[in-house]
């Protein structure tokens, strides 16, 4: 049986029981006890008052209770400093036992407890574990060391901890050097200025050895080190590639990139004639190609560090254009970035190429990628000169379309061709003329004034056309004003004796009518210009323009120079340094690459999660539905094992976070206590009760003589559940199919799942997370599929959920995006859950309280819905509503009409009141809903329907 029972249970003086049944004689009734506390604090219930019982449970031999005690004294331990120090003794006791598990599970649960008091204590059995026999020892130790460091700087420092963890770089286990390597980096972060990783030629060598031996993130933490080091010539830099290249063909996309930075960094101190350099570039083209064949978030991080390099070194890709041509099922944000790129390695060699799969691209449907492809199109014609003709037909020819937004990305891009080519494409100034009217963006609206005022001598009737836009002056944008103001300027200086009046009309506009600092004083300007010195005008106003560059949207060289050293880490995909958005006291130092770092310049710097703990700064580019890259945690109760499966997509800077006390593959992470995963218990506190608002106001008036007339309410007949649908087919998860419901079974809302094996190998090691969604439902403990599923097998898994994950508005309000790992890959899915499972048991409001609120919810606030074909009666519709914790506080009948008052409140406190009209003999109900949040009536009515048609 599966220990999804231990969630079920709400019974009253569960505490008391609980305390006998830990103080018992009998080892089983103990677990028992441990596992349901363990349940109680992971749904979000204080059990702190059971802290000595617990702790006494510590003395066992048996290693499974004893991970669930030390997963409690995580826990608590801050909130009870003084009990901790009672389990001192167990640890030093532990951390001298012959079981190498223990040892290490009592070393990495010493780092986990943050609490002054203890930790000089546990310097000695720290000391002892770091010179362990055992290497899985050492490794915990290590990164133990990094813990105690955040903690305790100075006390590490006394006690030479640092010291030996350079010594641990000497390892001969390669995983106890890579967690040596990654505890350093963490160290030397917040000591940027310390030289703590003291990198030369016999090191690196050490490194490079254990590389081709560890897992795959202590690879990373190496590569991560070894990009940090700068080679003394060209020979160690040929070696050090040379040693290096064999991991771009990793299964894991953050090995490939960690590599990938590491020869982008070292390949500039190797001269262009070098055979191996043109090796090289060959070399660094598959893997990056490859990475374009995974998931589309994926994909997406692969693209934004592809766009770094091609901008450092467009030969490694020049032969590849066709891999970024967009395939119809590509999600907007992967499109965009594949146009970019095509513009990037757009050469004359390739254009014919380009430029027809532009002009196919700006008939599809998405408005955002058509405007993109079209401006894309107007980019080719400035950067290849001998495109530029080919590229004005296309363009002419899309505005022959009339599609409105096509016309203005068209002429927009058109007036940067003008500027580019002078005196050559101006015969198509006709054509734009004509499409002047359907011009409503300000920057179309803009560029075609800009058109004009610049060609005012070739049209016939500019003054005409620059006067219409004159009417709606103050209704225009600034940007729109300004050009309009200039252009009119121009066109003065090149037909004064006809445009006298216009000109004065839009000084006056500008100058006396406008309250914006920016047109007064060009208006202001442009008139003293035109009182005092014609000549000077003329020649400031109609100065002949400089030709605009290729490529106008390029990194800046320096700090392209720093975020190509930043490959593969959070700044990589923001385009931005991490100084930009890492907040905090950890010093964050710019880097550079060898070549232009200056000979005698160190350019070291720790890398390893460089972007640790910014996950919440929003990048402006990645859709804001967020994504589903997010660090799945092998939380299973096996002992010691190397975890193979897939990994946390983007790099190391991201895998920072999660505390691994349960013997999973992820003891390396070095978290410190930003509380990873649900199944830790860490950081939960109870859901947030929050009351309706002011419920103060004077009850009196039409509604008050309701609630004399109670009604007949019935029993609850238990919640709604919807049957199972199919959220995960087998062919889009590699034989992997999951059906399944939500329910909210005793106050606690469950995932119901069945998993279906339909591949021909067996699956193991499932996991689960869910994205930030709208009511912050998360996981409360890991999923259980205790026992391998066979070919053809399907399993039933409960997944208990609770509301204290991070909230994110999503579209609709209860979709809920959630990936799924096994042994066999990462898989995701969305689904939605009916929004009554939200419902709580406390949601009956008092009759004055509900009148009052009722008064003072905006009438703006309330929304009517039908309910068709419904054939209960008003007491078995109120029955049945109960059941799913909607509750009936009064009943009326007006006219043979029942009228039903009720009140839900969901778990994040907001309450809805409903007015539910039953007539006898009609099947059709009224429900009017009011809600301070009307957003969620929508999904309130839609579980109203399906409570009672079902």
């Amino acid at each position: 049986m599966t220990d999804s029972k231990y969630f079920t249970t709400t019974k009253k003086g569960e505490i008391f029981e609980l305390k006998a049944e830990l103080n018992s004689d009998k080892k089983e009734k103990k677990k028992e006890a441990v596992k349901k506390v363990i349940a109680s604090m992971t749904v979000g219930k204080d059990v702190s008052a059971l802290f000595p019982d617990v702790v006494n449970c510590m003395q066992t031999d048996n290693l499974e209770l004893k991970k669930l005690v030390y997963l409690y004294l995580m826990n608590y331990a801050k909130s009870q400093p003084d009990m901790a120090i009672m389990a001192v003794n167990t640890f030093v006791k532990d951390c001298e036992d012959p079981n190498p598990l223990i040892r290490a599970l009592a070393v990495r649960t010493m780092g986990c407890i943050r609490v002054d008091k203890i930790t000089e204590y546990l310097c000695e059995p720290l000391r002892k574990c770091l010179k362990d026999e055992d290497p899985y020892v050492r490794k915990t130790a290590a990164v133990c060391v990094a813990k105690l460091h955040d903690i305790n700087a100075q006390l590490v420092e006394d006690q030479g901890f640092l010291d030996t963890l350079k010594d641990l770089i000497s390892d001969s286990n390669p995983m106890v050097v890579a967690n040596a390597v990654a505890a350093l980096s963490e160290i030397a972060e917040s000591h940027p200025n310390s030289n703590l990783l003291d990198l030369n030629p016999q090191t690196i060598n050490k490194l490079l050895t254990a590389l081709n031996e560890c897992t795959e993130w202590g690879q990373i933490f190496i590569l991560d080190c070894l990009a940090n080091y700068t080679p003394r010539d060209d020979r160690e830099s040929q070696s050090i590639c040379e040693r290096v290249t064999p991991r771009l063909s990793h299964a894991n996309s953050a090995v490939v990139l960690s590599a990938v930075k590491v020869l982008m960094k070292f390949m500039e101190m190797l001269p262009k004639d070098l055979d191996y350099y043109g090796t090289l570039l060959k070399k660094l083209a598959p893997p990056l190609v490859t990475l374009l064949s995974a998931e589309p978030e994926l994909q997406y991080v692969a693209l934004r560090n592809i766009n770094l390099i091609v901008q450092r070194r467009p030969e490694i890709l020049k032969h590849e254009m066709k891999v970024f041509f967009v395939k119809y099922n590509d999600p907007i944000y992967v499109k965009l970035e594949k146009l970019d790129i095509m513009i990037r390695l757009a050469s004359q060699a390739n254009i014919a190429q380009v430029l027809a799969e532009l002009k196919e691209y700006a008939t599809e449907v998405d408005v955002d990628f058509v405007r993109k492809a079209v401006r894309a199109i107007g980019r080719c014609a400035i950067k290849v000169e001998q495109s530029a003709e080919r590229c004005v037909s296309t363009l002419l020819d899309l505005i022959q379309t009339k599609v409105n937004y096509v016309v203005q990305e068209a002429i927009v891009v058109i007036k940067d061709i003008f500027r580019k080519y002078p005196n050559k494409y101006e015969s198509v100034i006709a054509t734009l003329c004509e499409n002047l009217d359907s011009l409503d963006e300000p920057e179309a609206r803009a560029a075609m004034i800009w058109i004009v005022g610049e060609y005012a001598e070739r049209i016939d009737n500019a003054d005409e056309l620059l006067e219409s836009f004159l009417e709606g002056f103050h209704d225009e944008s600034t940007q729109v004003q300004l050009q309009l103001l200039t252009a009119i300027v121009k066109l003065f200086l090149k037909k004064p004796t006809e445009t006298q009046e216009l000109v004065q009309q839009v000084l006056s506009l500008a100058t006396q009518d406008s309250d914006n600092p920016d047109l007064r004083d060009r208006g202001y300007i442009y008139w003293r210009l035109l009182s005092t010195d014609p000549v000077a005008a003329k020649e400031v106003v109609l100065a002949e323009k400089p030709l605009i560059s290729e490529e106008t949207d390029l990194i800046e060289p320096t700090l392209l120079e720093e975020l190509i050293c930043h490959i593969g880490t959070l700044a990589s995909v923001y385009h931005k340094p991490p100084s930009a958005f890492v907040e905090g006291s950890r010093g964050v130092q710019h880097k550079r690459l060898p070549g232009s770092a200056g000979s005698g310049e160190s350019v070291e710097s720790p890398d390893t999660g460089s972007a640790a703990g910014v996950s919440d700064a929003p990048p402006a580019v990645i859709p804001s539905q967020g994504d589903l890259l997010g660090d799945l945690l092998n939380l299973d109760l096996a002992p010691p094992a190397t975890t193979t499966g897939p990994p946390p997509p983007t790099s190391s800077g991201m895998q920072m976070g999660a505390m691994d006390l349960l013997g999973g593959g992820l003891d390396s992470l070095l978290g410190g206590d930003l509380g990873g995963s649900p199944a830790m218990g860490a950081g939960f506190g109870a859901p947030p009760a929050a009351m309706p608002a002011s419920f103060n106001a004077p009850v009196s008036g039409g509604l008050d003589d309701l609630f004399d007339l109670g009604g007949g309410v019935g029993m609850p007949s238990g919640a709604y559940s919807p049957p199972k649908s199919i959220w995960l087919p087998a062919m889009k998860a590699k034989g992997l199919e999951i059906s399944g419901t939500f329910a909210r079974r005793a106050g606690v809302v469950q995932m119901e799942m069945t998993l279906t094996n339909k591949a021909m190998s067996v699956m193991t090691d499932f996991a689960i997370q869910f994205n930030r969604n709208s009511f912050g439902l998360a996981p409360a403990g890991p999923l259980q599929v205790l026992t391998p599923v066979s070919p053809n097998q399907s399993i039933e898994v409960a997944l208990p959920l609770n509301t204290v994950g991070p909230v994110m508005k999503m579209e609709p309000l209860n979709n809920l995006q959630v990936a799924v790992k096994n042994n066999i890959d990462v898989f995701y899915f969305s689904c939605q859950y009916p929004i009554s499972m939200l419902f709580v048991e406390d949601g009956k409001m008092e009759r004055q309280v509900f009148l009052a609120t009722w008064k003072d919810i905006p009438n703006d606030n309330e929304s009517q819905f039908q309910i068709k074909d419904c054939h209960l009666s008003s007491d078995a519709a109120s029955s049945k509503l109960q059941g799913s914790n909607i509750f009936t506080i009064a009943k009326r009948t007006v006219d043979g009409q029942d009228m039903l008052y009720q009140s839900t409140k969901l778990t994040n406190g907001i309450w809805v009141l409903a007015e539910l009209r039953v007539q006898a003999g009609n099947p059709n109900y009224t429900v009017s809903l009011k809600c301070r949040a009307p957003e969620v009536a929508q999904c309130v009515f839609q579980s109203y329907e399906a409570v009672l048609k079902n």
